[in-house]
Formats: C-alpha cells, structure tokens, sequence
C-alpha cells in the first residue's frame, strides 16, 4: 500500500493508542469471541491465537500512523485471511471481525484524541478519513489472501477427493475401517444400495456430465465422481427408494451415453459395480445418447462382456445371412428385429415395417431356409433373439465378417 505519510497532529495520538495495544486488543478479541460466531468456537480459532492476531491486526495501522511504517505493512491482515481459511472461517466472519476491529480502533483514537490532544474537528474528520482508508486496504489484503488460500485448499481437496473415488472404483481400498473413512469424506453413507454410473467423454479430459454433482447434491443425492481420460464415472447412493429415483432422472435427463449398474450393499464391491456399468455403457446402441441399465439387457451384457464368443455365437446362427446381399441382409434382420419387439406379430411388424404382413412372413421364411431354424420352436426363438441382440451391440471387430 503506497498512501501518503500521516500528519504529523496524528502521530502523537497514535503513539499513546499504541502503548495500550495489548489491552486493547484483549479487549477486542473478547468482543470477537461474543459476536461474530465462528469465532467463539475454541477448538477452531484459539482464544491466544485470536488475541496475537487482534494486536497485530491493531498495531501495525498504529505504527502507520505514528509514522514508524510508511507505506503501512500490510502482512498481518494477509497472514489472517490465510489462518481463518485455513480454519474453514468464512470470510463473511472474517470482514465482519475486521469492521469491528477497525470500529475499535477508530473509537480508541478519536477519545485519545478527543481527551488528551489539542486536536480540531477537521485533524479529526481527516483522521477518521485515513483510518477507514487503511480499513479498506486491510480488508482487501486480508480477503485477496483469504481467497487464494480457499482456492489451494479447494483445489488440494479435489485432487485427494479425486484420489479416494479412484481408489474405491479401482478396489485400492477394501477393508472396512477404510472403506468407511472413505465414505466419510466423500461424503457417502457407509452403507448402500449404491449404484455407479459410466459416462462417455466427447474428448479426453472433458465430461460428459458437467456439473453432475451440484445438480446431484440440489437434488439431495450423496455422490462422488471420478473423470477418466474417456469416461467420468461416479458412485451414488441409492436408498431411499426416491434418492436412486432422483439420481436416475437427473442422469436420463443428460444428452450423453451413460451405463448404470445394478444396486450393491457394500462400498468395497464398486469395482465390479463399475464393470457392470461400463458394460451397460458398451451395450448402448452405437452413437446413440442414452442411460442404459445393466438389469435391463441380460443379453446384451453377456454379449459385451464375451465380444468374441458372441461373436462366434452371431456367426453360427446368422453364418448364411451374411453371404447374402447387404441390402437384403439388413431387411432380413431388420424384420427380425420388429417381430421381436411386436411379441411375435407379423401384423405389428408390418405396421411398423411400413409393409403387408405377408412380406413379413416371406421374410421370416427366408431366414428360416437361411439359417436352419425354424420360428416355432422355442430354442431357435431363443438362439435368434441372442444372436440379433449380439450384432446390435458388438463393436465392428467381434461382427461377422459383412455385418458392419
């Protein structure tokens, strides 16, 4: 701070305020103590600690004025803003304390000057103008350091925050008494259901969820997430019934691919949760936003899981299929597909199909003389409806040669 020297009808004022200094600032840390209420908690602003800061807090605007420091040190304020965020002290608490310290000083120089010193009106309205000018510089340096210590602090919990969900995800940590300092801090319950969602990255290093876990927290959902150089991924609580009903819209609501596991009671199994969501995540229809859910598919998560059995499995059943034409391949399993999803109608395959129901059935037929199987025998129904499943969710590399 660079403000003009003090005139010199100040000086002496401030030299007698200032061989008062511990008295006062006793005083004050005791008024502290009663009215700004972090500050009357013991175990995390110390009553001593509190009464060294009031005295320098106090003592270096004095020497300013006494004429000892010019320009005025501004180190005591700065060393307070990193010790109340260090405290978790908010800076609202932390200004609050600083007006009142400096509504202290300003009455204990203005009697001193009143009482004791020739001192006019106007040295008065002047040393009340310079007063609130070194508050106002105070209190910036106390808030500028308070701020950046909050933004370490911040950023230091992150990266630990960060370090423990990897740690969970990757089973690094799975003994009880770990497991439950762990949720702690994450601020998971200590015991489930929990769920654990995989979301794919549109880039390395970006989310696909950006601020999931403010939207999380307004809706009242413990959570802690992890972002991976392709995924973010994210573990979250899901008793009550309404909380995992929350957390699921809010996911659903997200213009992104995301796989969720099923429900799991213990935090040392999110390893295996995170596989079964990685493995819904993989069951998701190519390039198609979504949530998909492991329950949902059993199909397609054994086929994920076992791309090359799958694979083999898709060839055995479709092998004849894929000599045929493309065009007339997809028709084929694309009419398939309808008749699974009309219950075995060939008259709401048509409907969807935009075709006579007949051409279902032709069609139908065809693949029947294909494959060697027929429609009316069950295990066929079963082979084909695993097989189709299979090509619609494998990646290009697993497919029969043809099908991509």
């Amino acid at each position: 701070m660079h403000g003009p020297a003090p005139h010199e009808a100040i000086v002496p004022v401030a030299r007698a305020v200032l061989r008062r200094i511990r008295e006062i600032g006793d005083r004050l840390a005791l008024r502290l103590r009663a009215e700004v209420e972090p500050y009357g908690d013991e175990a995390l602003v110390p009553l001593d600690s509190l009464r060294r800061s009031c005295v320098d807090n106090l003592k270096f605007p004095l020497l300013h004025l006494a004429g000892r420091q010019v320009p005025a040190d501004l180190t005591p304020a700065r060393r307070t803003g990193r010790e109340r965020a260090l405290q978790d002290v908010s800076l609202a608490g932390t200004q609050r304390a600083f007006r009142i310290g400096f509504e202290v000083l300003w009455a204990e120089v203005a009697a001193e000057a009143r009482g004791a010193h020739d001192v006019s009106g106007d040295m008065l309205v002047t040393l009340s103008s310079e007063i609130w000018r070194l508050a106002g510089e105070y209190a910036d340096a106390m808030a500028s350091a308070y701020r950046e210590t909050a933004a370490e602090l911040m950023t230091q919990r992150e990266h630990e925050r960060s370090a423990l969900v990897e740690a969970l995800l990757t089973g690094a940590i799975n003994d009880r008494s770990t497991v439950w300092e762990a949720a702690r801090t994450l601020g998971l319950p200590t015991s489930g259901p929990f769920i654990v969602a995989a979301a794919d990255a549109p880039a390395p290093g970006r989310s696909a969820l950006p601020r999931i876990e403010a939207a999380l927290r307004a809706g009242h959902v413990p959570s802690a997430w992890r972002l991976l150089p392709g995924q973010r991924v994210g573990v979250m609580s899901a008793l009550p019934a309404d909380i995992r009903a929350t957390a699921l819209g809010i996911l659903d609501k997200s213009a992104a691919r995301v796989g969720i596991s099923p429900p799991y009671d213990a935090l040392r199994d999110t390893p295996q949760a995170l596989r079964y969501a990685r493995l819904a995540l993989a069951a998701l229809p190519k390039g198609k936003a979504g949530v998909a859910y492991f329950d949902d598919d059993p199909v397609a998560m054994l086929a994920v899981a076992a791309p090359a059995e799958a694979g083999h499995m898709a060839r055995s059943v479709f092998g004849e299929v894929f000599a045929t034409p493309p065009d007339e391949r997809e028709r084929l399993l694309e009419t398939l597909e309808h008749w699974f999803s009309a219950g075995g109608s060939a008259v709401e395959a048509g409907r969807r199909l935009y075709c006579h129901p007949n051409t279902v059935r032709y069609r139908l037929r065809r693949l029947e003389k294909l494959t060697g199987r027929s429609l009316r025998d069950p295990r066929a129904v079963r082979d084909f409806g695993a097989a189709l499943r299979a090509l619609r969710v494998l990646p290009e590399e697993a497919l029969p040669r043809g099908a991509s």
